[in-house]
């Protein structure tokens, strides 16, 4: 993600704008493998313990996305964005196949570009007060369904302990 090219003038609306910059880059491309011009993030990273760090990683992503909409994305935006998440989410918590995705798919990069082309296009809202609720009921719909799996795995491998003794 190219950071240099976005120049923000100094408000605290602005700043908060730089924030999702720097997640989103911690994210998503903090690291690269030596020898490549592969890059990633703590996302995959994360994604090596299962159903919590993919909650702790789509808690990330719900901040930033909220962040967004309070700058003013369209509804439409969000739900792209929140359907970038929803998808990294579910595939990301696939053990193995979960982690190369999570290598390659990048949510929040995805996300940060799709709210710079719909600022470059000139569709910004002002304020996302109207669908922060939507938002907010989302990203409880996906992190109760998140502690839900991690409740069946609790319960299983309880059930695996019970039945070696």
């Amino acid at each position: 993600m190219e950071t240099a090219k976005t120049h923000y003038t100094r408000t605290p609306r602005t700043e908060s704008l730089k924030w999702v910059d720097r997640v989103t880059h911690l994210m998503d491309n903090q690291f690269r493998l030596p020898g490549t011009n592969w890059r990633f993030g703590m996302d995959p990273i994360l994604g090596l313990f299962p159903v919590v760090g993919d909650l702790a990683s789509f808690s990330v992503s719900a901040m930033l996305i909220l962040t967004m909409a309070r700058h003013g994305a369209s509804g439409k935006m969000v739900t792209l964005m929140l359907l970038n998440i929803a998808l990294d989410t579910l595939f990301g918590s696939i053990p193995i196949l979960g982690n190369i995705f999570d290598f390659a798919f990048k949510a929040n990069e995805r996300n940060v570009r799709m709210l710079r082309a719909h600022y470059e296009e000139g569709k910004y809202e002002g304020s996302g007060k109207k669908i922060i609720i939507g938002v907010i009921i989302g990203i409880i719909v996906i992190g109760i369904l998140l502690l839900w799996a991690l409740w069946e795995l609790v319960a299983l491998a309880y059930q695996l302990v019970q039945g070696w003794f």
